[in-house]
């Protein structure tokens, strides 16, 4: 005979499965892994880096739209999307260097050295614009590739070596075009052979509902996309929040940090020249001193599209925001028929805004991540 128990046996019920009772003594009950708890719709958009700019460009919309009729008519769509665009190329790809915890001051004035290069080589040499343009590109391709190796070689702050690139730019701009021409400006570019179908690529114009929009605004989505897809669909992606989080921890789990820094400021000076492309081909005329003083405006439109100034943090579609607001603001300014001089004022608003904002987002994104 079985001996009775000392106490009553739970029954467990048909389901087959014990009743839940009190956890016993020195028993650890499981826990739920949040890692994979659903998180709210807050919590999901707080992580998206441009989710701050893409507030500010639905208020900066409603407002010029409330302010001034002209803004939401079909040829001031056209005129603050081109306005947007080939700022918003630029800021896309200083955006990606951005990320990767590096500055390019020299941007600005790439621009101009592309179309400067192109147009002397077209109108001064002779040569077919697709042969200049692919010599600019390997001029543009070839700084960059100084740029990165050089700072990386000497470990000096990327601002101190494109700040020197940008002088010797600005010098070797202003010097050559007034010994080739000897003015400060090259033109012409309308009778070189093969301006026609250059143009047609790089500078055409496309109607929609009878308002003729610029082929550029159509550049500008072409590279949002390739560089939102680059950053966080691919490993070259990673490598770029690796190297712009922390240097020595990605080079210890074998992200390659030389060609990577290397690629990306050869990625500005590729955009650089996309956009002096388009512009020497669309005015047929370039001076000498263009492009000064844009880079900050390409670092403004990436800082207020979500980008950090320390790296590792930001978006290649929030940058294209942020130059979204650039051209609304400006083009929303002139059929306000406000001063222009608000414009800057605004700039700098927007610009303090944006840091605040970008910094407690990451930081909410952080706790969120954890």
């Amino acid at each position: 005979m079985t001996a009775p128990s000392s106490g009553a046996e739970p029954q467990t019920p048909a389901g087959g499965q014990a009743p839940l009772g009190p956890p016993k003594a020195g028993v650890i009950q499981a826990q739920p892994d949040e890692r994979v708890a659903r998180k709210g719709l807050t919590d999901r958009l707080v992580v998206r880096p441009e989710i701050g700019a893409l507030l500010g460009a639905v208020l900066v919309f409603v407002f010029f739209s409330v302010v001034t009729g002209q803004f939401l008519s079909p040829l001031g769509v056209a005129t603050w999307l081109d306005d947007s665009s080939t700022l918003g190329i630029m800021a896309v790809v200083v955006a990606l260097l951005m990320v990767g915890g590096e500055f390019d001051l020299s941007a600005g004035v790439m621009t101009a050295s592309t179309s400067l290069v192109t147009a002397i080589l077209a109108t001064q040499a002779g040569w077919n614009v697709w042969l200049a343009l692919l010599a600019s590109l390997a001029f543009a391709l070839g700084v960059g590739a100084f740029n990165g190796w050089l700072v990386m070689k000497t470990g000096l702050p990327s601002f101190i070596v494109t700040l020197g690139s940008f002088l010797a730019l600005q010098g070797l701009n202003l010097g050559v075009t007034r010994l080739v021409t000897n003015t400060v400006q090259v033109s012409g570019m309308r009778s070189t052979s093969g301006y026609e179908s250059a143009g047609g690529l790089f500078a055409s114009t496309f109607d929609i509902g009878g308002t003729e929009f610029q082929s550029s605004i159509v550049w500008w989505i072409v590279v949002t996309a390739i560089a939102a897809w680059l950053l966080v669909r691919t490993r070259f992606g990673n490598w770029i929040f690796a190297v712009g989080g922390s240097q020595v921890s990605a080079r210890s789990v074998g992200v390659p940090v030389v060609r990577t820094k290397i690629l990306l400021f050869m990625g500005t000076a590729l955009g650089a020249w996309l956009v002096g492309s388009i512009n020497i081909l669309r005015f047929a005329s370039v001076q000498a001193n263009q492009g000064i003083g844009l880079e900050f405006q390409y670092i403004i439109a990436a800082v207020i599209g979500g980008c950090l100034l320390t790296g590792g943090f930001g978006s290649a579609v929030g940058a294209a925001i942020g130059a979204l607001i650039f051209g609304m603001a400006r083009q929303g300014i002139v059929f306000a028929q406000w001063n222009s001089d608000w414009f800057m004022l605004f700039l700098g608003v927007m610009l303090l805004a944006a840091v605040l904002v970008n910094n407690a987002f990451r930081r909410r994104a952080e706790r969120v991540r954890r």
